[in-house]
């Protein structure tokens, strides 16, 4: 942490001496508020994670494309590593804030969905869950995770979800929606952390804000119906229900690799893989009651 110190009052853009304050709640990166000449940001660590499929020059991009088209923070210093950001003064959502705003959140990731690909750039980087899942498995494989036992069982899980979902167009996703990045200042709901944004159908943002949140199936319903414009029919609740489990199956292995791979500052991964694989069994079990 103190190097990390270090390293924010180091940068080239303060004006002045800064004192650096920790921002909890990332799994994966160090971030920072820093005040300076009456000004607040975000200062965010981060390098290339392979494993994940994540590359900083994407989400460097991403943010940039988001700033432009209205959704993000500006970021107004990016570098190796790091990067700046405009802190919003606002209300960071929990799970129950999304379940009160469930039209406003729908209305935001349908714009993000269809406004975002006039603003990005560079090539075209494609988000699928159960790709992410397929290569997952072969990353704890190959590293000889304490989950190897069990990867067989959930390729099988991916192979069933995947095979219930309908052919939807193509949209840019920001793919990690979490109620901590959605920022409400009153007025509007900012999305912050862009490492997984790209290419995908709107299923698995829909199913990561509803996983996320904890809805229940009416709220399911009303989130695909504000969304979509229109009352869901059976195919599209099925399918919206079956990528819940995926977005859950998705995040209990990306802790799994995690474990093997990542040493964020104060995070137990393998109780966040325990967490996620409880969820998941939940999840499964409902989906395969009402199926």
């Amino acid at each position: 942490m103190t190097g990390s110190v270090e390293r924010v009052r180091s940068l080239s853009i303060w004006t002045g001496p800064v004192k650096p304050q920790p921002l909890k709640g990332g799994l994966s990166n160090e971030s920072f508020t820093v005040e300076d000449n009456g000004r607040k940001y975000v200062v965010r660590f981060g390098e290339d994670f392979p494993v994940h499929h994540v590359s900083r020059e994407n989400e460097r991009m991403a943010s940039a494309a988001a700033f432009k088209a209205g959704f993000a923070p500006e970021m107004v210093y990016a570098n190796e590593g790091v990067m700046v950001l405009r802190f919003i003064e606002g209300r960071t959502y929990d799970a129950s804030d999304v379940r009160k705003n469930v039209e406003r959140v729908a209305d935001l990731a349908r714009r993000f969905h269809h406004e975002m690909p006039d603003y990005v750039s560079g090539p075209g980087r494609l988000f699928w869950p159960f790709h992410v899942v397929r290569d997952y498995a072969k990353t704890l494989k190959a590293g000889n995770s304490r989950m190897v036992p069990e990867v067989p069982g959930y390729l099988e899980l991916s192979a069933e979800l995947e095979a219930v979902q309908p052919p939807l167009p193509l949209i840019y996703s920001h793919n990690d929606l979490l109620p901590a990045n959605f920022i409400d200042d009153g007025d509007k709901i900012w999305l912050i952390d862009y490492e997984y944004a790209a290419y995908s159908t709107a299923m698995f943002d829909l199913a990561g804000v509803a996983s996320n949140a904890l809805f229940e199936p009416p709220q399911d319903e009303d989130l695909l119906a504000a969304y979509f414009g229109k009352k869901p029919d059976a195919d599209l609740i099925k399918a919206h229900a079956a990528m819940k489990c995926a977005s859950l199956l998705r995040e209990a292995m990306w802790s799994m690799v995690s474990e093997i791979h990542l040493d964020a500052p104060g995070v137990d991964y393998v109780a966040y893989t325990t967490e996620n694989l409880e969820r998941l069994k939940a999840s499964v079990d409902a989906y395969r009651s009402r199926f």
